[in-house]
């Protein structure tokens, strides 16, 4: 796992969210889901979605809503990153499902976050959702799937 100093060089357009071992993911927006998806053979058909109006969410009890970060990222060759929720939302309730961040992957991070509790709970675009630990990958490729996006 990598420290504070390592992650500053790695991530410079994200200096200002380096923790001692990860980097913190602030909320950009939340989507609820408004139609139905499927999987079958690997072929991928992802439900629509649809933004809630912000910037501050209302998350209602027992519901499942879609949540991205709010800037781009670059997951360096040779890399992979955690996503871990933070404490407090876990506190609260809250949980924030994540995938793995592929060596190479570039682009907007979505993860699900749930309400299990039983009251509505609030949050605000900006608010720090995750913290991404990253680690070295050995003899890895690049990610290049279907959510990769171009460098801009």
């Amino acid at each position: 796992m990598l420290g504070e100093k390592e992650l500053v060089k790695l991530f410079p357009d994200f200096v200002d969210l380096v923790q001692p071992s990860g980097i913190d993911l602030p909320l950009d927006e939340i989507f609820v889901q408004t139609s139905e998806g499927s999987l079958i053979d690997n072929e991928k058909n992802l439900p629509d979605i649809e933004p809630l109006e912000g910037p501050i969410y209302t998350l209602k009890p027992k519901t499942a809503y879609l949540a991205t970060i709010n800037r781009k990222i670059k997951i360096p060759k040779g890399y992979t990153m955690l996503y871990n929720p933070r404490s407090t939302l876990l506190r609260s309730f809250i949980s924030v499902q994540t995938a793995v961040g592929d060596p190479g992957f570039y682009g907007t991070l979505m993860f699900l976050i749930y309400n299990h509790g039983d009251f509505d709970y609030k949050i605000k675009k900006g608010d720090r959702i995750a913290q991404g630990v990253v680690f070295e990958v050995v003899g890895s490729g690049e990610y290049d799937g279907s959510y990769q996006e171009k460098e801009e």
